[in-house]
């Protein structure tokens, strides 16, 4: 006892000056890490200047603690840094947000991950101290219950984007054949392609208007018609769009009959919506094939087979003698 009293002392010292080490450890390697690069200093002198106008940029948003958020700033440029490695490329995701519609920037979309596994580790934390305080869970189970939930957060919003994308193809995919539609009457009343482009985009409303839109105000500003179309085939990633935008672009190049090929491209649509729709109920065939228990469990079997077995006095359940002509007749 007198030992452990005397090396007490010894352990208390050692523990401070670990901790010591590892603060003046933290704050350097901090240190380290805001002094700027070669490449941090160089970019403004090679970054090529914005061409664009001012009035049409983004106001930049306002947080309502702006204190706080500037103390959390150094913070959540860490923690995007961390995801960034983590998660997918940068152009991968940029693709991603346009392929789903969003106005977000990459930068944004990092911070909302970031945010959303601090709740998730903030829930875990929370989860776990409730279970070892009422249950005694050991520590081990709640580290690991702190990172799943952080690692849930984490993949929550890539899944959202996911779910969008997937949401906004399919009604792309829907709109496709009235859209065509549209066109190809408006190109059957007189109008140019880039006329029926502009007042299909002006009169409908949807997924595909937007995006017509867009190839208007492109080739407004200058862009070619076949450039706008390619342009949209590749923000959207759907082969029959792809397939829409080409045959437009081949029709206005070559001069063929342009009502025609909408109309086509509006049949061809319909068919691979019927085809997707055959594929589904193919896929949910096995599905379906699966016996509802609840309505025909296994237990009310076999007490029907009880109440059809014979007594041995040769009397039913019911109490009443079996037929005589049926056995007869088996």
């Amino acid at each position: 006892m007198t030992d452990l009293v005397d090396s007490t002392p010894g352990l208390v010292g050692a523990a401070v000056g670990s901790l010591a080490a590892l603060g003046c450890w933290l704050v350097v390697s901090r240190l380290r890490a805001r002094t700027p690069t070669l490449d941090q200093r160089l970019a403004p002198y090679l970054r090529r200047r914005p061409t664009g106008s001012a009035l049409l940029e983004r106001a930049p948003a306002r947080a309502p603690f702006p204190v706080l958020a500037r103390l959390l700033a150094p913070l959540m440029r860490d923690g995007v840094r961390v995801v960034e490695r983590l998660g997918s490329p940068t152009a991968e995701l940029q693709r991603r947000l346009v392929r789903a519609g969003r106005r977000q920037t990459v930068e944004e979309l990092r911070a909302e991950q970031v945010v959303l596994a601090v709740v998730g580790a903030a829930a875990g934390l929370a989860a776990a101290l409730l279970l070892s305080a009422a249950r005694g869970t050991p520590a081990t189970a709640g580290v690991v219950l702190v990172l799943a939930a952080t690692a849930a957060g984490l993949v929550a919003s890539d899944r959202r984007l996911a779910l969008a994308t997937r949401r906004r193809e399919r009604v792309l995919m829907a709109e496709l054949p009235t859209v065509a539609e549209l066109l190809a009457l408006s190109v059957a009343a007189g109008e140019g392609a880039l006329g029926a482009l502009e007042r299909v985009s002006r009169t409908a409303r949807g997924e595909l208007s937007g995006e017509l839109a867009r190839v208007v105000a492109e080739v407004r500003a200058g862009s070619p018609l076949t450039t706008a179309l390619d342009a949209l085939a590749d923000r959207t990633g759907l082969v029959p769009l792809a397939r829409f935008s080409e045959a437009i672009a081949v029709a206005v190049d070559r001069g063929t009959p342009l009502a025609e090929v909408l109309r086509a491209q509006a049949q061809d649509a319909r068919e691979a919506g019927r085809r997707e729709l055959m594929e589904t109920g193919g896929r949910k065939e096995v599905a379906m094939l699966v016996p509802d228990v609840k309505r025909y469990p296994y237990s009310h079997g076999r007490s029907y087979l009880r109440e059809a077995k014979p007594r041995p006095n040769g009397r039913g359940r019911s109490g009443r003698a079996p037929d005589r002509r049926l056995s007869r007749a088996r």
